[in-house]
């Protein structure tokens, strides 16, 4: 019995989801270039979130340095198609393996010498503030010029990955739909298990016998991989990249606030915290700019962390389940007693 409602549960969920991401394609479909443009944005770091989702909110493992993993994808795409002509599914793969390692390497080296918590998040940060520094001296990248695609014909061409504002919605939507259901699968998996016990009592999973080092290296690696794949996209998307653009302090930020506002640990929370903070920050940024106050963006940014920190500690998708859980049960209670007089 249990079994059959979790069932259904699994059939509702999913199907819940698709209908999400079936709505946001109509809306691609038939939205004008300013908000296409906005929601590829906010779709292409709901991808990306979900990398910073996995490594936290599932593994326990604290990064404030995802720029450096997307700026590697960035550069791996740019480098082999602008100087190459190599298509960037070559260079999204070829990112996705570097920062991998990448990842791996200085998870390996923090962990080994039991460096966790929030001195590993230092480390991520200063990680890539030199790689920043590096590219941008770096004259065969470009430096701090940084490097140009071509400008696109507008007409699509899918082995390249060119086109129309339109062809990167669908090509962030559907990446977004990717880390959802990517998300939702581990959490659910073994391997979601375990990092979740690793997550939440390191030494009492490992007196378990779990590797827990092991596990580390692997969350990171993933996590980098999967941001890798998002910042190469998001460079074509932007038909150019600077070190300062693409590995600034900005793009960590921007990866993580949409997990903290939406809900770490969640497949969703990282586009529905997307969905609410990143408009509001290009909202803000241009009536900064309209009003002669600079900066009033990133006000707005530490305004809805402290409400929602302070409000929805959870974020908001679990405050949306609560509310619908509430709701369905008397409904349910209703359906119930009519069973039994009907019975």
């Amino acid at each position: 019995m249990q079994r059959t409602s979790d069932q259904a549960s699994d059939t509702k969920r999913w199907g819940a989801g698709a209908l999400v991401f079936a709505a946001l394609a109509v809306v691609g479909g038939m939205s004008n270039a300013y908000v296409i443009s906005l929601l590829t944005i906010v779709l292409l770091f709901t991808f990306m979130g979900q990398s910073w989702n996995l490594m936290l909110g599932i593994g326990g493992q604290l990064s404030i340095g995802h720029a450096l993993f997307v700026g590697i994808g960035a550069y791996a795409v740019a480098i082999l198609n602008i100087k190459y002509g190599v298509t960037p599914w070559i260079g999204l793969l070829l990112g996705a393996v570097i920062a991998g390692f990448v990842g791996a390497v200085l998870a390996w080296l923090s962990f080994r010498f039991e460096v966790r918590g929030i001195y590993f998040a230092l480390l991520t940060i200063a990680a890539a503030e030199f790689a920043r520094i590096m590219f941008g001296g770096w004259d065969y990248v470009g430096g701090m010029q940084g490097l140009f695609y071509q400008a696109p014909s507008g007409t699509m061409d899918l082995g390249m990955l060119r086109g129309d504002a339109r062809f990167y919605y669908f090509v962030a939507l559907a990446l977004a739909a990717i880390g959802v259901a990517g998300t939702e699968l581990i959490s659910r998996s073994y391997w979601g298990y375990v990092w979740r016990a690793m997550r939440d009592d390191e030494e009492a999973a490992r007196a378990l016998g779990v590797r827990t080092f092991r596990h580390k290296v692997l969350v990171v690696s993933i996590s980098a991989a999967t941001a890798a794949v998002g910042g190469g996209v998001l460079g074509l998307v932007q038909g150019a990249i600077f070190p300062d653009s693409i590995m600034g302090m900005a793009i960590s930020v921007d990866v993580l606030i949409g997990p903290v506002v939406g809900g770490l640990g969640t497949a969703f929370g990282p586009l529905v915290g997307s969905m609410a903070a990143i408009p509001l920050h290009h909202a803000m940024g241009a009536l900064g700019d309209s009003l002669g106050l600079p900066g009033l963006n990133s006000v707005a940014y530490g305004a809805v962390l402290i409400l929602v920190v302070w409000f929805l500690p959870d974020g908001i998708w679990p405050a949306i389940v609560r509310l619908y859980e509430a709701i369905q049960l008397p409904a349910r209670g209703r359906i119930s007693q009519l069973r039994k007089v009907e019975e």
